[in-house]
């Protein structure tokens, strides 16, 4: 099983930071987003890992390498824990390059030539997951049992006009159709996607079918989606644990307070910061 980070996008939403961070390396306090993905594939027993970046994504380059100058001072103070901090994750990381932003079925056919054949998961970095077991783990054991591609999901019971929406078969376990933002009042389901997508090989095939059907402008996966569905091939899993959003700038604001209040040494922070704005 590979693991697949999408890292190529401009960020736009974050601008002016973007301009020169990647958004993928904005921190949950001292920790970057994208190193919450990577924890959670080796934690879900996936060491082969891909990231899709661009031009302006060097730096994801250099997060995951070594630091040797930095290593070497602080084991010859004696600081191992410090060295351990900014030690590169147990995996091997490969980066490809989307150099057109031509839509994220474009960018996921940029990896064929390094899964192998194999299937793998697909992480979006806007989509952080805390809890037990890891949420990619969750998507192989239901792939393990059934074969199936696998879509991570999540109950939303409010409006899901903005998300893509899964109708679900009656057995509680596979895709019946999946409806990208439905109008109001007309979505199959109140089962949202997030971003976790297990992918097997056939799925690829048909995203390279559509890709020489395609017109021109973005590609996205929608096509291959659609036609593993339609052959009864995608299942799905609902979310066990919590989903930090960071997406947008008000969902990031909220994920760092969330992060901070689940760690005990940033609990005290928080909880003197509301005190002092009661009335």
């Amino acid at each position: 099983m590979k693991g697949i980070i999408v890292a190529a996008g401009y960020g736009t939403r974050f601008l002016p930071v973007t301009k020169t961070v990647p958004k993928e390396m904005l921190p949950l306090l001292n920790k970057p987003c994208i190193s919450f993905i990577v924890d959670e594939f080796v934690d879900s027993g996936i060491r082969d890992i891909i990231i899709i970046t661009s031009r302006r994504k060097k730096a994801l380059d250099d997060y995951f390498d070594y630091e040797a100058e930095l290593e070497a001072v602080f084991l010859k103070e004696g600081k191992k824990d410090k060295a351990g901090l900014i030690a590169p994750p147990d995996a091997n990381i490969s980066f490809v390059r989307q150099k057109e932003m031509m839509g994220t079925g474009h960018a996921l056919l940029q990896t064929v030539p390094l899964l192998g054949g194999q299937a793998c998961v697909v992480a979006y970095p806007d989509d952080l997951h805390f809890g037990k077991p890891p949420l990619s783990r969750q998507l192989v054991d239901v792939y393990e049992k059934t074969g199936k591609c696998v879509l991570a999901a999540m109950h939303e019971p409010g409006d899901v006009s903005r998300y893509g929406v899964i109708d679900p078969q009656a057995d509680g376990q596979g895709v019946k159709a999946f409806v990208e933002k439905p109008a109001k009042g007309s979505e199959p389901s109140h089962y949202i996607s997030i971003g976790r997508y297990l992918y097997t090989p056939e799925f690829f095939e048909y995203l390279a079918e559509g890709w020489k059907k395609h017109k021109g402008g973005e590609y996205y996966h929608s096509y291959a989606l659609d036609s593993m569905i339609e052959a009864n091939k995608v299942a799905y899993r609902l979310l066990q644990g919590r989903r930090l959003d960071t997406g947008e700038p008000a969902g990031y604001l909220e994920a760092i307070l969330e992060y901070a209040w689940m760690e005990a040494q940033y609990r005290p922070v928080i909880q003197k910061f509301m005190d002092g704005k009661k009335p």
